[in-house]
């Protein structure tokens, strides 16, 4: 425990922990990479909202600022976390959602004859799987499947042993939702472009964790969530990327009034707005913005670099805990060890995790448990502790050892 604490005391970033709701309980929350806590000033910002906002202007909220919310929030966020200049993010939908509308977009990017396959991986999360295998259906198009490592992800060799001439668009995610593992953004897009075709990331378990650099990697298309390392609450709507080069006459495939040009003029046919705004669909879910600006507040003053050093020192601490603790147990470590290569979660399997789970979260030790036995522990930089960690990690071993 006295090297957690002194872990703590040269965290230059342990002050950022005091603006959490619940961060000063005991309880050990090891899930933040599948839903971050609320922060304090999210109580504030909702009720003013509610008393000014909505309450006070009414209808004229959606004049006064609301219709530019998704726009503006989206700015800050390329900004803050995203590596994305202004004008290539937008607030909007499910992650789900977005990225069926980027998938069909850079489907219908994608120039010259003969580009009739899509490739993805069999660990990417279930929802990017599922979206690719009905469009392939309804598009009819070819999947190429790329089987990585369970323990890793998927590496630039493999992405460049199947994409060529027939390859429209890759899905891939940056950091693998089971393993941690982190892909190399810019390398494999690299690839992805020397093969003639356009890429789509998933950023659901990056953004706000580790430096990602959109526009410097030259990335086509990206999407992701924002109720993880963002905190923008549970369901909180997804964002898209388009990159500028892409946005002038791109078409995506769920036309709703919100994305037409001149939404209130309530006229016949469809017209899309110009830019990114053309990616919207239907009406935003502006109350359920709200918390997330809070959360990209903090990231912008902490800087992106110094998130993600403060995760790397966290999951370098996980795994030595785990060397320690629970690989004598029979324990196996199943995400890279190399920091470089993994992102702010680590993985852990152990036959007896799926039993012992519900326990740990009913003695207030809250891991994520992934099947068939695999523990995530899931570490967002700005509210959680090396002292959080340990607990837990501790609260784990016990229950090994029984």
């Amino acid at each position: 425990m006295a090297r957690a604490r002194q872990l703590d005391a040269d965290d230059p970033l342990a002050a950022y922990r005091g603006h959490f709701i619940g961060a000063e309980s005991s309880l050990s929350y090891l899930d933040g990479n599948s839903l971050g806590r609320p922060l304090k000033r999210t109580r504030d910002d909702i009720s003013r909202f509610i008393e000014e906002s909505w309450g006070g202007r009414l209808i004229r909220g959606w004049d006064e600022e609301w219709l530019d919310l998704p726009q503006a929030i989206g700015d800050q966020l390329g900004r803050a976390v995203l590596g994305a200049a202004a004008g290539q993010v937008t607030i909007a939908d499910s992650t789900t959602v977005v990225l069926y509308k980027l998938i069909r977009a850079a489907l219908a990017a994608s120039t010259g004859p003969g580009r009739n396959e899509i490739v993805l991986d069999t660990e990417n999360f279930p929802t990017d799987r599922y979206l690719v295998e009905g469009i392939a259906k309804e598009q009819g198009l070819t999947l190429r499947w790329i089987t990585p490592d369970a323990a890793a992800g998927v590496t630039l060799e493999e992405v460049r042993a199947v994409t060529g001439p027939a390859t429209a668009v890759v899905v891939l995610s940056h950091v693998a939702y089971r393993s941690g593992h982190l892909a190399d953004l810019r390398g494999i897009t690299e690839a992805v472009h020397d093969a003639g075709a356009l890429v789509v990331w998933d950023l659901c378990h990056s953004a706000g964790s580790v430096e990602i650099g959109l526009d410097a990697s030259q990335v086509d298309f990206a999407a992701g969530c924002t109720y993880k390392y963002l905190n923008g609450g549970p369901g909180s709507p997804a964002f898209a990327y388009v990159n500028a080069r892409h946005l002038p006459g791109l078409a995506q495939p769920i036309w709703g009034w919100m994305g037409r040009k001149d939404a209130f003029e309530m006229a016949a046919g469809y017209e899309a707005a110009p830019g990114i705004r053309g990616f919207l669909s239907g009406t935003p879910t502006v109350l359920a913005m709200i918390p997330m600006r809070g959360m990209v507040d903090l990231i912008e003053e902490a800087g992106i670099e110094s998130v993600r050093r403060k995760s790397s020192l966290l999951t370098a601490f996980a795994v030595e805990l785990y060397d320690s603790w629970l690989a004598p147990r029979g324990a196996q470590l199943s995400t890279p060890r190399d920091p470089d290569q993994r992102g702010s979660h680590i993985t852990v399997d152990h036959p007896a995790f799926r039993e012992m789970t519900s326990v740990l979260w009913e003695r207030d030790i809250i891991p994520d448990f992934r099947a068939p036995h695999g523990l995530r522990i899931g570490l967002s930089p700005l509210s959680t502790s090396f002292s959080e960690l340990y607990d837990g990690m501790a609260a784990i071993r016990q229950l090994v050892d029984g």
